[in-house]
């Protein structure tokens, strides 16, 4: 083997080595995950937090359209699920029961109240969205336009909207 090769393969275990190295850092930097232990690890970046107060709070529901938002609707342990709240960005680590098909409510709770607030006409007061940043004409998404999957340990990224 020449120089020229030791120095080439030297350089690329280096590198191998540095992405190891890399990609256990940032697994050791996410936030303990969060529910009963299940199959799959769902991270949940909230994008567009405006301050440190409050909490985001995170729902998630199962394939099934009429539990969507409703009063029973979440997964068992997956309800009101919460972080301190961190501008810009927010992190959070689920455990899902198994993969498949989810849909994920969040909110900002700025005022701590563990409750989703609106104003005298019904506007939300409050940071909120929903997994697969859908368009909002009138009222909440349908279960369809927030549904994704999860094959395996999986991100997904949700923007809060903020009506005032």
């Amino acid at each position: 083997m020449t120089i020229a090769r030791m120095g080439r393969s030297v350089l690329l275990f280096g590198l191998l080595a540095a992405s190891l190295a890399w990609s256990s850092a940032s697994h050791a930097a996410e936030p303990d995950c969060k529910g009963q232990q299940g199959e799959v690890r769902l991270f949940v970046i909230i994008e567009n937090v405006r301050s440190h107060d409050g909490l985001i709070d995170v729902t998630v529901y199962p394939d099934e359209p009429q539990r969507f938002l409703k009063r029973g609707g979440p997964i068992r342990g997956l309800s009101g699920v919460t972080a301190n709240a961190g501008p810009p960005v927010t992190r959070m680590c689920l455990w899902l029961p198994s993969p498949g098909a989810y849909a994920i409510s969040v909110y900002h709770d700025a005022n701590g109240n563990h409750d989703f607030d609106q104003n005298f006409i019904g506007l939300p007061t409050e940071g909120f969205g929903f997994s697969n940043n859908p368009t909002l004409i009138v009222g909440p998404p349908s279960f369809e336009a927030a549904r994704f999957l999860v094959k395996g340990d999986s991100t997904i990224t949700i923007r809060l909207r903020y009506v005032g």
